[in-house]
């Protein structure tokens, strides 16, 4: 396995690469979830890269880009075990070099809800460092985790619009036995922390219940259930509950077609988000 540091290198071996290439871009503190996408990619591709980069442009003043997981070592480990052919780990300087001024964004609803809301610098700093990734490694395939939806679609936008000749690949969210989707910000959660994040889940199928089998239409309702099921546990805070259209994300007010519901929630000083599919029973 080949660990590239710098740009002028990923452009070396890059061009030493015939056939099909997937890219999977990670922050590194590698997981299941991770895995999964190494895998689908490894499975389509002739030659994979994993890129490990913590990307400070889409963390805002007071998050936790000093202590978000790293572990290198870890990580180059379990890549090399899945057959990778490259992981690139650039240091900031090669990805953001003095002068850089090429932010790459997409503008309008997409991006101004939701995550967009909450972190008003997120998506600019994802879309930036995404364009400059795939323009780099040059990759057929980029492969990224439903658990976070917003940031796939925003990402989808952002190839169609940039023109960039890559497939935006999707992979199902991976989860823990209990439920629980898998995320590297996982470890901050302290023991108590950890058995009350499981909120998350539950609400889920909590409204996956109501829609799918009460026949649930009015996302006020849903909403109100979920919020009196999530504020049961004191250690948890909302940040938002939404039902909206599976591509646009405009939120809904009545289900009459398949809906996403997306929840961003703080269990102590961690932010976990989730999401889940809501389809009314259509049978007889």
């Amino acid at each position: 396995m080949n660990v590239v540091e710098t740009v002028a290198g990923m452009d070396s071996a890059r061009a030493a690469l015939s056939g099909a290439v997937g890219l999977v871009p990670t922050m590194g503190a590698l997981h299941d979830g991770h895995l999964s996408l190494v895998r689908k990619a490894r499975a389509d591709s002739d030659h994979v890269v994993v890129s490990v980069f913590v990307n400070p442009t889409q963390f805002g003043p007071q998050e936790d880009l000093q202590t978000y997981p790293r572990d290198m070592h870890r990580d180059l480990r379990l890549l090399e075990a899945e057959g990778v052919d490259i992981v690139f780990a650039p240091s900031t300087g090669e990805m953001y070099p003095p002068g850089f001024d090429e932010w790459v964004e997409v503008r309008g609803p997409l991006t101004a809800t939701l995550e967009g809301a909450f972190r008003p610098q997120f998506f600019r700093g994802v879309t930036t460092v995404v364009a400059r990734l795939l323009r780099i490694v040059q990759p057929h395939r980029a492969y990224f985790g439903e658990k976070d939806a917003q940031q796939l679609r925003v990402v989808r936008r952002m190839v169609r619009e940039q023109g960039l000749p890559v497939e935006i690949v999707a992979m199902p969210t991976v989860r823990e036995p209990d439920g629980l989707a898998m995320s590297s910000r996982n470890a901050y959660l302290s023991r108590e922390e950890r058995r009350a994040a499981l909120v998350a889940p539950r609400a889920l199928e909590l409204a996956k219940d109501m829609v799918e089998r009460g026949g649930e239409k009015d996302v006020a309702r849903l909403k109100q259930a979920m919020e009196r099921h999530i504020r049961r546990e004191p250690l948890v805070r909302i940040d938002y509950i939404a039902v909206t259209d599976c591509e646009t994300l405009e939120e809904l007010a009545v289900i009459e077609r398949p809906a996403l519901l997306l929840l961003a929630l703080r269990v102590g000083a961690t932010r976990l988000i989730d999401n889940g599919l809501l389809a009314l029973d259509r049978s007889p």
